[in-house]
């Protein structure tokens, strides 16, 4: 079971300009080097406005629920870049691991500190068990399975924080946060699907190549309906409905991604 740690309800969600900038310098320029992470500064120097609908501690909540994904992408990318599978990465796939590896880093960092800037405490990295308790035993020595496993961490992760946005919207801070994270995660999601052959958009709740396990990463994302509207009709001269689908991503609630995830955390 994954426990989020929070803070009590009665949490002051005001940081001083001196804290915030404290907590953008513990961050260190090593990690970041290389990196255009806009959500630092904005993240912490956001939290000045008081929490309103949303108490401090749920947000730290859902700070803490990113962060274990974030967690898991970290750890997955470099422990792959640490194995034998990355002999047999082309160098556009090195590259793009890389990148994404650094990325997620920089991720786990930024979100560190937004908690501890809302005086928060950050939950532990869980053990991870990244062949899913023996689901995909070959994910470190097979490419093939490597890259399935990163499809499926990245469309689950982009609609996590899909999922989040509205639980965190009171405080803008950590809200512009959240959605510069998401924006990058959802490049990663269609760089790495590219890199499978795949398209960079998901079409209906086709899961595609991905094993049948992995099916859940998808549910829902062949609705039409947005806002009362259905966007179905649409699609008649662009494709169909399998078109109209593409054109929307769909959220994934906390439980559901907490299901999809729960069998790589031993």
């Amino acid at each position: 079971m994954i426990e989020l740690q929070t803070t009590p309800d009665t949490v002051e969600p005001t940081v001083s300009r001196r804290d915030a900038i404290k907590g953008t310098a513990a961050l260190g320029a090593s990690a970041l080097a290389g990196i255009r992470i806009a959500a630092v500064p904005i993240a912490l120097a956001g939290m000045t406005q008081r929490a309103g609908a949303q108490s401090v501690a749920s947000i730290i909540g859902v700070l803490n629920f990113a962060l274990t994904l974030e967690y898991l992408e970290d750890e997955f990318y470099r422990t792959g870049l640490a194995s034998s599978v990355a002999a047999t990465f082309s160098s556009a796939e090195r590259s793009a691991v890389e990148q994404i590896s650094m990325h997620e880093t920089a991720h786990v960092k930024v979100l560190q500190a937004t908690i501890r800037a809302l005086a928060g405490t950050a939950v532990a990295k869980p053990t991870f068990d990244f062949t899913a308790r023996g689901a995909y035993p070959d994910v470190f020595t097979n490419k093939a399975t490597f890259f399935a496993v990163a499809q499926a961490f990245e469309d689950t992760g982009v609609r996590a924080y899909k999922g989040q946005a509205g639980n965190v919207a009171s405080n803008k801070g950590v809200l512009t946060a959240a959605l510069q994270i998401h924006s990058v995660e959802a490049r990663h999601a269609a760089q790495i699907r590219r890199l499978r052959g795949q398209k960079g958009w998901i079409t209906n709740a086709d899961r595609g190549t991905l094993p049948a396990g992995t099916q859940a990463v998808y549910a829902g994302e062949d609705n039409t309906t947005h806002a009362g509207a259905n966007a179905a009709p649409l699609g008649a001269n662009a494709g169909g409905t399998p078109a109209v689908t593409e054109a929307f991503d769909e959220p994934l609630t906390m439980q559901q991604v907490l299901a999809i995830v729960a069998p790589f955390i031993a």
